[in-house]
């Protein structure tokens, strides 16, 4: 089945400029010359579980609910979104704050696993305490066909109809969702690669969009971080447009994971399922 051109088209040259990005003025070294340019914004997010501070995340200030979500199931705090009651946001400028209820199971497994998290945008595991927790034991996936090829074919372009910020300000990754029709449906931004896919994950789930057969891209490299969010959040396919780490590919293995390379210039490189060359 080919794939078709995702719902939403690019935006065109007149777009309005997307609320997380401002303009700055900047000049050459040698002072002679100065211009303007956009780039994207980010503040401080600080999340508290039933009252109690859990991390402070900079992450791209679009699409905070999913990034909440996702990020709760992403990180094995809850282990499905029904265990979130409430999620207020507050907070102004470059400080923000997300005070979320959940479920007294979910709050009694996060005690203990107490982790207290200074989150950047490009770490995953910070702050984590133990090597148990960086190296969790999650369930193996059912497994599933590899997608056709037709699927991924021109992906690096048509994924720009997802990716208003990154095309007026660079500086962000993006994470989008393909059906089990190869139809590109979801996608978000953000300065962090591990924030893009937990919005992701959490805007598929609070839109109740179904997620079998599907596969998720992604713009940045792929480490084991990524392979565990994807993972918890039961989808079968991880498409990466930058190369896997050895660890990743491991546990993708492991773990029955479907992992595709997407490299700029060369045919698509699946990792997992491992082949066995004939002798």
């Amino acid at each position: 089945m080919n794939a078709k051109r995702p719902a939403c088209a690019a935006p065109a040259l007149e777009t309005p400029a997307p609320a997380a990005s401002q303009t700055y003025r900047y000049c050459d070294l040698q002072d002679t010359e100065s211009a303007s340019t956009a780039l994207a914004e980010e503040v401080a997010l600080a999340i508290a579980y039933n009252g109690i501070s859990q991390a402070v995340m900079l992450v791209t200030p679009t699409d905070l609910e999913d990034f909440i979500v996702g990020f709760s199931l992403g990180s094995g705090i809850i282990e499905d979104a029904c265990d979130i009651y409430d999620l207020q946001l507050s907070g102004s400028g470059s400080a923000q704050y997300a005070q979320v209820t959940i479920a007294n199971r979910a709050f009694w497994n996060l005690k203990q696993q107490r982790r207290q998290m200074a989150g950047t945008s490009g770490c995953g595991l910070c702050g984590v305490e133990a090597v148990e927790q960086a190296l969790p034991d999650l369930k193996v996936l059912p497994g599933a066909p590899l997608p056709p090829a037709e699927w991924l074919d021109g992906l690096r372009q048509r994924i720009g109809a997802f990716q208003p910020l990154g095309q007026y300000s660079g500086a962000v990754h993006a994470a989008v969702f393909m059906n089990s029709q190869g139809q590109l449906l979801l996608g978000r931004e953000d300065i962090g690669r591990h924030n893009a896919l937990d919005k992701l994950i959490g805007g598929l789930i609070r839109q109740k969009i179904p997620t079998t057969g599907g596969l998720v891209i992604v713009t940045s490299r792929c480490s084991l971080e990524l392979i565990q969010k994807v993972l918890r959040a039961g989808i079968q396919t991880l498409v990466s447009l930058s190369s896997p780490t050895g660890l990743a590919v491991q546990w993708a293995r492991r773990h029955n994971l479907n992992l595709i390379h997407l490299p700029q210039k060369s045919a698509p490189r699946v990792y997992s399922p491992a082949t066995e060359n004939p002798a």
